[in-house]
């Protein structure tokens, strides 16, 4: 009497997605570092709006704008998502490298690429919920206040609602970073670091003192966020080589796509 090898049924992308919504919400550090940084995002924007409502005088038209918008999200923003999404791109990978959760993770399912776009998926999607709630948060409690001193714009006027999405999006920009060079180094420490150096650090390095200087900063996903946060360029100061807006959202989608192809090549072609 023979008996039949029944195998196992191959696993489906969505059972893919619903295992790794699960694995990035069992990290305890998720839920609380994504609450602190979101509480640090709009503290910022109120400070920044109380400050703008307290010492600036609006002109007639000129600068009006952009004062109100970088009210809401400011430098400090764009520092504390870099930190926030890039260091939770890198720890959804190294944690499963330091748990030895990877080894089981490709055990049951032997397609490394699917597992991998699965994780992508799921951050990208989770970073770009947090990025939209925050940054809207932030601009709606920003606009409330300097809408005193008559400053406030809608999220309808264009120039508002380019701020907002690039805010928005500049979060899962920086996740895909941070994953991706948590597939490349998987340590922890070191995956952390070196996202916070490239995203932080690496484009002070470049100034538009020289074209190919100039040329690089614009090709940083921080020096393209703050291009198209530019909204009203009537009292800023003349680059000698400016960057665009369209330059600023190519950016943003060329360092994702990057990141996604170099973390898929990678862990097809390691051993684990």
């Amino acid at each position: 009497m023979s008996t039949l090898a029944v195998s196992a049924p191959r696993a489906r992308f969505r059972d893919l997605l619903a295992a790794e919504w699960i694995k990035f919400w069992s990290l305890r550090s998720t839920p609380f570092v994504l609450v602190l940084g979101a509480a640090v995002v709009v503290l910022a924007a109120v400070k920044n709006a109380t400050y703008t409502y307290d010492h600036f005088d609006p002109g007639p038209t000129d600068g009006n704008s952009q004062a109100a918008l970088d009210s809401a999200f400011s430098a400090v923003g764009a520092d504390t998502v870099m930190l926030v999404a890039g260091g939770l791109g890198a720890f959804v990978v190294v944690s499963e490298y330091a748990s030895g959760l990877i080894r089981a993770s490709l055990a049951a399912v032997p397609d490394r690429r699917a597992l991998l776009l699965a994780k992508v998926a799921v951050l990208t999607g989770v970073m770009l919920g947090w990025g939209a709630a925050v940054s809207g948060t932030a601009f709606g409690v920003a606009q409330a206040i300097v809408g005193g001193r008559g400053l406030g714009l809608p999220i309808t006027d264009a120039g508002a609602f380019r701020f907002v999405a690039a805010a928005a999006l500049f979060a899962p920009v920086c996740a895909l970073v941070g994953l991706c060079l948590g597939v490349l180094i998987r340590h922890t420490a070191a995956s952390v670091v070196s996202t916070i150096l490239v995203l932080f650090f690496v484009p002070s390095l470049f100034t538009d003192t020289y074209h190919w200087s100039a040329d690089v900063a614009h090709a940083l996903p921080f020096t393209a966020w703050r291009r198209l946060a530019q909204v009203d360029l009537t009292h800023q100061r003349v680059s000698p080589y400016p960057a665009t807006v369209a330059s600023g959202w190519i950016t943003f989608a060329a360092w994702s796509v990057a990141a996604v192809v170099i973390a898929t090549l990678t862990i097809r072609r390691r051993d684990h």
